[in-house]
């Protein structure tokens, strides 16, 4: 197991990475110019893909600024390992034998505006953010273990993907977290974000102010507002509520921009994927159960056959009915068309899409491209 703790042991793939050029404060002219000019259009890729064929070099990086490379693990000394060893540095993957790490290196040297974070945690790895950050000595060794990781790996930072600081204890600590890592990636050399969730309740136990002091972007998780745990159906990643109270994507970036959180460093989170409502016709129904794994589709198959694909334009959100899936609720190119309108009419830094693998292929179906284009008025 690949293991970057205080004092990392040797790394025996790192040698794989040396003929990637080290990160500097003066990169190439023209990368800078492209990054400093255009909007974010990011995605998060899921390390376990590579395994359905989905590799680094299966996604159009014309389109896309940003790679979360998903997920790196925590222990509960502050140290960080990658989470599949083989599939992250082992395997051969796109013609590099060091796994999707040396893929995705390969992928920078060609693509010269391409930014590379390694998020760390996720929802089902968040379980030792709380403790790591409570300790002075553990979070020195967290800041230490990313940076060993980042430099092995030639990628650009890290995503902080704490799912969540539960409490305003825990929102304090996050916020000590953040200023240790800063000491070992400073801010003119590495990036450092933060996914959060699109709800009050959960971003009212962080100093958010404070926050941006410490973080580049953060990526802000604007869908699951309904799902299987909802009492009844709903829209999951809806742009503006359909009623008073309810959760949608505006509601959070208004919190997040309350706070005095700058908008050029919000990220709109963009699901690739439909959260599915059996025996229902649309939002605010009983309904029967789910569909698919965890009641999800993948976007790249929505409309499900035999569907009609509807938008609802005041909430912004597209939907299907009938079928395998009942009321399948998702985004498709038109309401992320609106969407990347509404980052430019708020001075939003961008968009970000969980996960590009689960996007349809170029053309006028893909989430990923149509909003690279509509960010950029193209």
């Amino acid at each position: 197991m690949a293991y970057f703790g205080p004092v990392p042991p040797p790394i025996p793939w790192d040698s794989r990475f040396q003929w990637t050029q080290p990160r500097r404060p003066s990169q190439p002219a023209v990368a800078e110019s492209i990054s400093n000019l255009m909007f974010k259009n990011a995605v998060y890729y899921p390390n376990y893909r590579v395994y359905r064929g989905e590799t680094p070099a299966s996604m159009n990086y014309n389109c896309i600024s940003h790679v979360f490379y998903a997920f790196a693990h925590l222990s509960p000394d502050g140290g960080i390992f990658l989470s599949d060893e083989w599939a992250d540095a082992q395997m051969e993957v796109d013609g590099s034998r060091a796994g999707c790490l040396g893929s995705f290196t390969r992928l920078k040297r060609q693509h010269q505006h391409l930014q590379l974070i390694i998020s760390i945690g996720g929802g089902g790895a968040s379980q030792n953010f709380a403790s790591v950050a409570a300790s002075a000595a553990t979070r020195d060794n967290f800041g230490r273990s990313a940076k060993g990781l980042v430099d092995a790996s030639g990628f650009d930072g890290i995503d902080i993907d704490w799912e969540y600081p539960n409490d305003v204890e825990q929102g304090r600590n996050f916020l000590a977290l953040l200023a240790a890592i800063r000491l070992h990636l400073p801010d003119d050399r590495y990036l450092l974000t933060a996914a959060l969730p699109a709800g009050q309740w959960a971003l009212q136990n962080i100093d958010l102010y404070k926050a941006q002091d410490y973080l580049d972007f953060i990526n802000l998780m604007a869908y699951d507002f309904a799902g299987p745990w909802s009492p009844t159906s709903g829209h999951h990643a809806q742009l503006f509520p359909g009623s008073a109270g309810e959760p949608s994507g505006s509601t959070a970036v208004e919190y997040v921009i309350s706070t005095g959180f700058r908008a050029q460093k919000i990220l709109l989170g963009v699901p690739v994927y439909g959260r599915s409502f059996l025996g229902a016709t649309g939002p605010g129904q009983a309904y029967s159960g789910t569909a698919g794994e965890d009641g999800t589709f993948e976007y790249k198959d929505l409309p499900r056959p035999g569907t009609e694909e509807i938008i609802d334009r005041r909430v912004v959100a597209a939907f299907c009915t009938g079928g395998d899936g009942g009321f399948v609720t998702y985004d498709n190119p038109e309401t992320v068309k609106v969407k990347a309108g509404y980052c430019r009419e708020k001075r939003l830094g961008g968009l970000f899409y969980w996960t590009g693998t689960a996007n349809a292929p170029p053309g006028p179906r893909s989430l990923v491209s149509e909003g690279f284009k509509a960010l950029h008025n193209a």
